[in-house]
């Protein structure tokens, strides 16, 4: 779903409070829609590259850590 009308941007220009949103699905934190995730946003799960990467709950084993 694109909130933008065809060939007019300038609705949304200053009036982002009219932007649908969703909570990320590993913070919470809320996300506003993108221009770059218009063809996907309904797909579109994670604010970030590292909330991706925590998807899936299990913790990386690093350098110092306890085996």
């Amino acid at each position: 779903m694109d909130p933008t009308p065809a060939g007019s941007r300038r609705g949304h220009r200053g009036n982002k409070a009219s932007l649908p949103s969703k909570p990320c699905a590993v913070c919470g934190r809320t996300m506003s829609w993108r221009r770059a995730w218009a063809k996907h946003w309904n797909e579109v799960r994670y604010c970030s590259a590292a909330c991706r990467r925590r998807k899936s709950g299990a913790r990386r084993h690093e350098p110092g850590d306890a085996p």
